[in-house]
């Protein structure tokens, strides 16, 4: 006897082609569902369309749309401004009451922080139908936009099913997953292993052009947007208590990319001049700084087979995010899964240190101090051992915990169990 099939609807900020980490997630959830064998779904995604948000799409007019992503129809919203980061669209509660008309799911995903989304999507609601929220973060930035809210959160969360967690460690840090508890289930984000595994198979010898590129340095490799949460003034600052052993390559880009480039080259003017301070007045008082600063290498946007090359090539990975934005880190559980050592700072109620702990996979430093960050890069340097230690703990980390196949296998038993009560 044939199974019904169970319509669920993504409800994400953007999805693929746009690059994000939510996105990335909601794409997914998507794939696990497509491949289950024991239940059959039906799918849609309902979204903001990407266009003149980020990258390629940069200055593209947005506009309403529907197409197809991997077979699964994506309804996207022309996005008219963004205000608190928070994209406005006039078009989005018509379609999304459309989508319901005509759809009917019977399970929402809804991808969280979303308010735009939620405000429409609570009056449309049945009774019999499942809300499950991914908890990607806390509206943490954004102080009257987090007030104006506090309402709906409640509304929300109260309404929900099932809340997914990305780590423990988010729950209790969260204002509001603490208060549902009963309600959370802890799925972590995961990483694409095969991808890695075909690149590494198919690209030895990029990778090894990479390390024999650097094969005098420790090569330290850091991965993100730059923006304030992601902390990489504090590996620049950190930058002043290294030496020239180390080359520390930055990948990515965003609003504080200039700005950066600007602290590393004030960096280097004030080191010269303390230089030549130092040189021309006898007995002149130390200071705990190297005589050759390290070289920073702003990469920026770099193709996935480059920034795979580097994960293999690199000693020591930094992700020196300071706050709760940053909830889970995929990039550093992928450098972990290429057995590299970590260098984190400690977040509070974060999910970074529930992928990362530190003294078992990395070095975990007091939040926002560059002297400690630059002592554990200054010790995983002058301990290969250690690194190889950190850097195995790290790769069987994930092989544990965060693999996509462990993620689909999670996201399928949920759905099963919140579908059959």
């Amino acid at each position: 006897m044939a199974m019904d099939k169970i319509r669920v609807l993504h409800i994400s900020k953007y999805y693929h082609p746009f690059s994000g980490g939510t996105e990335l997630v909601a794409r997914q959830c998507v794939r696990t569902l497509q491949e289950s064998v024991h239940q059959e779904y039906e799918q849609a995604v309902f979204c903001f369309d990407h266009k003149g948000m980020k990258g390629p799409f940069a200055g593209e007019r947005s506009e309403d749309s529907v197409d197809l992503v991997d077979g699964i129809r994506v309804v996207r919203c022309a996005c008219e401004a963004k205000i608190a980061s928070q994209s406005i669209s006039f078009s989005y509660r018509r379609r999304l009451t459309a989508v319901f008309q005509q759809f009917n799911p019977d399970v929402v995903i809804l991808h969280y922080p979303n308010p735009f989304a939620t405000h429409y999507l609570m009056p449309l609601l049945k009774p019999k139908q499942k809300l499950m929220i991914f908890w990607h973060l806390d509206i943490v930035k954004q102080r009257i936009l987090r007030k104006l809210f506090i309402g709906q959160n409640r509304c929300l969360l109260d309404r929900a099913d099932c809340i997914i967690a990305t780590s423990p460690n988010y729950i209790e840090g969260s204002q509001w997953l603490r208060q549902y508890r009963e309600k959370c289930v802890v799925i972590p984000n995961c990483i694409d292993e095969k991808k890695l595994e075909d690149h590494l198979m198919k690209n030895s010898q990029a990778v090894d052009r990479v390390r024999q590129r650097y094969q005098e340095k420790i090569l330290c490799l850091a991965v993100g947007r730059h923006v304030e949460y992601k902390g990489f003034r504090y590996l620049i600052e950190a930058a002043q208590y290294l030496d020239e052993r180390f080359t520390i390559v930055m990948m990515g880009a965003g609003p504080l990319t200039e700005k950066l480039k600007q602290q590393a080259k004030e960096l280097e003017n004030h080191h010269d001049n303390q230089r030549r301070k130092s040189a021309s007045v006898a007995g002149s008082e130390s200071i705990e700084r190297a005589d050759s600063l390290p070289d920073i290498i702003f990469a920026g946007l770099v193709s996935d087979e480059e920034l795979r090359n580097y994960l293999y090539a690199c000693d020591i990975f930094c992700f020196p995010s300071i706050t709760k934005n940053e909830a889970f880190g995929i990039a550093l559980a992928e450098a972990m899964y290429c057995g590299k050592p970590a260098v984190t700072f400690t977040i509070e109620g974060s999910g970074v240190n529930y992928v990362s702990p530190g003294g078992v996979t990395g070095i975990e430093c007091p939040n926002r101090d560059s002297r400690a960050y630059a002592a554990a890069m200054r010790l995983l340097a002058d301990r290969p051992d250690l690194r190889e230690q950190y850097g195995q703990a790290a790769r069987k980390r994930v092989e544990e915990l965060f693999l996509y196949r462990q993620f689909s296998r999670h996201i399928q038993e949920l759905l099963q169990e919140l579908t059959t009560t």
